[in-house]
């Protein structure tokens, strides 16, 4: 026997069995519907899917915390991961920041887009003291606008391209959209799983 800490004693095989399955429930808890998968060829059915998504997207969210406390808005969908409340304002801060990046590449030609550093923006005041109410307003209108802007899309428009400087590589706005409408369900899951597993 093997002693790994004052109050287990495993062998090395129980120890390392162990771990890894907390790993293995750190990356469901990270990635509850699964890492990103980027399409490889255009959809159109599947980009109607997303659109019809994210229209209902920031009602969903709203439902989804409605009668959350301020003490269960201070608690973190995993371990050593956001709060609920940071969730709630990075949502709409990388979805403004998507709108954006349509709205660039549907008026330039293959424009540079600019990245952010997300886990420093949720370490920003405005992160830590806005009424999670202020985001949830902010993602509606943003998404108002969004949607908008992508039904006046034609499927050659869903073609056109921003370059990712940190990425080093160009994307095509229908998989730009395919990203954001798995970022919406990767979040809203972070979220609705948090609300399961504690009965709240």
């Amino acid at each position: 026997m093997q002693k790994i800490s004052d109050d287990l004693t495993l062998t090395l095989s129980e120890y390392i069995y162990r771990k890894n399955i907390i790993m293995e429930d750190i990356e469901q808890l990270k990635y509850p519907i699964g890492k990103f998968q980027a399409p490889l060829q255009f959809n159109a059915e599947a980009i109607t899917s997303a659109i019809n998504y994210l229209s209902t997207y920031p009602q969903l969210v709203k439902d989804t915390v409605k009668d959350l406390t301020a003490e269960q808005l201070a608690t973190p969908y995993r371990p050593g991961g956001w709060t609920v409340k940071q969730l709630l304002h990075h949502i709409p801060d990388s979805h403004a920041n998507a709108y954006i990046r349509f709205k660039l590449a549907l008026t330039e030609d293959t424009p540079t887009i600019k990245p952010y550093l997300e886990a420093k923006w949720a370490e920003l005041n405005d992160s830590k003291v806005t009424d999670i109410n202020v985001s949830l307003n902010l993602l509606d209108a943003v998404h108002q606008r969004w949607m908008n802007v992508m039904k006046g899309m034609s499927n050659d428009d869903f073609g056109r391209k921003f370059f990712h400087p940190e990425q080093q590589k160009e994307m095509t706005l229908w998989s730009a959209l395919a990203l954001y409408h798995w970022h919406g369900m990767h979040h809203h899951a972070h979220i609705a799983n948090l609300i399961k597993r504690n009965n709240w």
